[in-house]
């Protein structure tokens, strides 16, 4: 699950900042110097795509972090599997929902609902490994 996050992390990136981007290089709309880091420019959907992808490499070492400690003290099992697939899942329709949809409360509710997802995942990951740690779960 952790390969499948920075997968997801990288074709995030590809297929939207990285379509918008060169699109408009390509088709001379736009010069490279024109993507600054310090000041994101550009239509509403391509900004969201720029926090969604943020929102991925903010919380790709955190699970890394729980995975590592998962790999390391030997815990194993269905539920484990099940949370980390969790996370990964929450993750994608997460991102979806950021890119696809213009913010409303509602959009946002949702949105924060797989988040919010994700970080339960995280620590109940933390708490199996710090309390089981080497025992299957």
């Amino acid at each position: 699950m952790l390969l499948g996050f920075a997968a997801w992390t990288v074709i995030l990136l590809l297929f939207t900042v990285g379509v918008y981007r060169w699109s408009r290089i390509l088709t001379g709309r736009a010069e490279l110097t024109e993507f600054r880091a310090d000041q994101v420019e550009g239509e509403d959907w391509y900004k969201r795509a720029m926090r969604a992808h943020a929102n991925c490499i903010e919380n790709l070492p955190v699970f890394g972090a729980i995975v590592f400690a998962i790999y390391v003290s030997g815990s194993s099992g269905k539920l484990i599997d099940g949370l980390c697939i969790t996370v990964l899942v929450a993750r994608i329709i997460q991102s979806l929902i950021h890119v696809s949809l213009e913010a409303s409360n509602a959009v946002i509710f949702t949105r924060f609902t797989f988040f919010i997802t994700q970080l339960i995942c995280f620590l109940w990951l933390v708490v199996l490994v710090a309390v089981h740690g080497n025992v299957s779960v």
